[in-house]
């Protein structure tokens, strides 16, 4: 595909796997998702869910600006909890770095996720 380009940046962790941290392929940003990791040390930042759920969306919007973004044009965003609990908090946390029209969204309980963490998300943005 020749409209297709990795976006990478080191304001976010580096891909732990087989996998690019997005992928722009002509408008469309296909971001892989992001657990609460900080780039400088590649592990999880301290805190309760609260503060894993902001660095999540930290990274996300470092990758959404390496591909010349922002949160803002983020148009579907999937969600994924470890304690569907925490569903409340999610929604107070992504209140601070999202403004109305929100995206599209799903929510996901989930068994575990990588590192032990507690919160990762991912989405799909348009440029």
């Amino acid at each position: 595909m020749t409209n297709r380009a990795v976006i990478k940046t080191d304001k976010a962790p580096a891909a732990i796997g087989s996998y690019s941290q997005a992928v722009k392929a002509d408008n469309t940003v296909y971001l892989s998702g992001q657990i609460p990791l900080d780039p400088q040390t590649m592990e999880l930042v301290p805190g309760d869910f609260a503060a894993q759920a902001r660095q999540v969306f930290k990274n996300l919007c470092a990758v959404c600006e390496a591909a010349n973004g922002s949160l803002g044009h983020i148009v579907k965003l999937n969600l994924y909890l470890t304690d569907l609990s925490n569903f409340a908090t999610v929604n107070e946390v992504m209140a601070e770095f999202f403004q109305e029209p929100y995206p599209a969204r799903a929510a996901v309980g989930v068994k575990e996720l990588p590192k032990g963490a507690l919160f990762e998300a991912e989405g799909v943005m348009v440029i």
